[in-house]
């Protein structure tokens, strides 16, 4: 299996997990390449693969800076994904209500809407609920593997 983590990060907590869930690519059988969505469009979804989107959440509900133009381009330049299939990491603060996971959420949405199938659950890391955002994204990634292989 061959995974993409595609990264939208303010802080770093983001590029955090997703390094983390690359460290342990070997325990799942698979090769993990984690790409920041810096100057990403549309057309990252052209290669083959699996996705995972990790992202944090700003300002209220927003995806961060560097996320925005892949954000974007899903409606500028939206097409049919059906070939997309992918997971989501979702960092935020539940303490901000409403716009909890807004970045996440904003992908999960787009993508959905364009075809694209998601696979297992949202992995949310909540900043109110956990110190270890990285162990935890590792737990979620061993059982979203089992399913996504089910999946095939």
């Amino acid at each position: 299996m061959h995974i993409t983590i595609l990264v939208g990060t303010v802080n770093g907590n983001a590029q955090s997990v997703a390094e983390a869930l690359q460290f342990c690519a070997d325990d799942i059988g698979a090769t993990i390449d984690v790409l920041p969505m810096d100057g990403l469009d549309i057309t990252v979804f052209d290669t083959s693969g699996t996705f995972i989107i990790c992202t944090s959440t700003t300002g209220a509900g927003d995806v961060p800076g560097n996320a925005v133009g892949l954000l974007n381009s899903l409606d500028a330049q939206a097409k049919y994904l059906g070939h997309v299939r992918y997971g989501l990491v979702a960092l935020g603060d539940s303490s901000y209500g409403d716009s909890f996971l807004g970045g996440g959420k904003q992908f999960d949405a787009k993508l959905q809407d364009l075809g694209a199938r998601k696979m297992g659950d949202i992995c949310v890391l909540d900043a109110m609920e956990t110190m270890t955002p990285e162990d935890d994204a590792v737990v979620w990634l061993q059982s979203w593997a089992v399913e996504w292989a089910t999946l095939k």
